[in-house]
């Protein structure tokens, strides 16, 4: 068995999208060859309903597969193909955007107000980029969720880990999406296919995943008195790991335990052509699907 080394490891970056939504990104927007077959990754995590109530109206995807994973509040969603549901705390969505939908996704806080979900864009390969849109909606409930003798508990959403399969198939990058909870102090190893790219996100707590020798956090520059100086952030919080080659991932949780999700995928592998949610193999592509949205013929009629 071999460690995956980490290869980046970064803070997720404050930013705004829809109608004024205020999240995290932990990547998105800059090189796709970075995590393919996975495009962005956003954690929209807020107490103040006035950060996420304007939500996301409708907006256009075409060629691509958004993973939506609701924490707590909800989510109303609804597209141009009359699909309407409600995501609430533990469900996901996996949505196959394919030759083309409209939709819209408008959060709505818990009895406290808050509001925590994460969406995950996956890239689809060319021969399926205009294949029929379609959703899987999957309530908390039908998440089979493992708990070892040790107490570390994997919610398993998406893959087969431990004799238990996620409810979510047919994913053209053939993935697997964990939601791991490692308990303070433990030394867990997981499992990942060597041929797959993969990449933690840090949600609660902290820990190592470098040769799980002592829990660190994330390097950060901050200003102090005026000066920059370099201090070490232990909180774990909203923190990205890439890995490296290996076949397995190694973490050793800190003094509260950790949380976090472990995604791997088969990379696609293939030029990437993108302009905001829609993402295609050449310009040529891009610009006839730009111009479809324009003309109105965008959608595609259901075969």
């Amino acid at each position: 068995m071999s460690i995956r080394p980490v290869a980046y490891e970064a803070l997720a970056q404050p930013t705004m999208e829809g109608a004024g939504v205020h999240l995290h990104r932990a990547f998105g927007f800059q090189n796709p060859d970075q995590l393919d077959p996975f495009l962005l990754f956003d954690d929209f995590r807020n107490d103040a309903p006035k950060h996420y109530q304007r939500g996301f109206p409708w907006h256009p995807h075409r060629g691509i597969e958004t993973i939506t994973y609701v924490l707590a509040g909800t989510v109303d969603h609804a597209d141009s193909l009359g699909n309407t549901g409600k995501l609430g705390a533990g469900d996901v969505q996996w949505m196959t955007a394919g030759s083309g939908i409209l939709h819209q996704e408008m959060p709505k806080g818990n009895a406290r107000g808050q509001m925590h979900g994460f969406q995950l864009w996956a890239n689809l390969p060319r021969n399926l980029k205009m294949t029929a849109p379609r959703y899987q909606d999957v309530t908390s409930k039908d998440i089979p969720v493992v708990v070892d003798d040790d107490g570390v508990a994997v919610r398993v959403i998406v893959g087969t880990f431990w004799g238990k399969r996620g409810p979510v198939d047919g994913i053209a990058a053939d993935p697997q999406y964990l939601d791991i909870s490692v308990p303070a102090g433990q030394r867990k190893r997981f499992k990942v296919d060597t041929r797959r790219r993969a990449f933690a996100y840090v949600f609660e707590g902290a820990g190592s995943f470098r040769d799980a020798s002592a829990p660190r956090g994330v390097l950060l520059e901050k200003e102090v008195q005026g000066q920059e100086v370099n201090i070490r952030d232990m909180s774990g919080n909203r923190t990205l790991v890439q890995f490296g080659a290996g076949d397995e991932v190694v973490v050793q949780a800190g003094e509260k335990g950790i949380r976090f999700l472990l995604i791997s995928g088969a990379p696609i592998q293939e030029p990437v052509a993108w302009h905001g949610p829609i993402v295609m193999n050449t310009q040529a592509e891009l610009r006839q699907a730009m111009a479809e949205l324009r003309n109105g013929t965008f959608i595609r009629p259901a075969h």
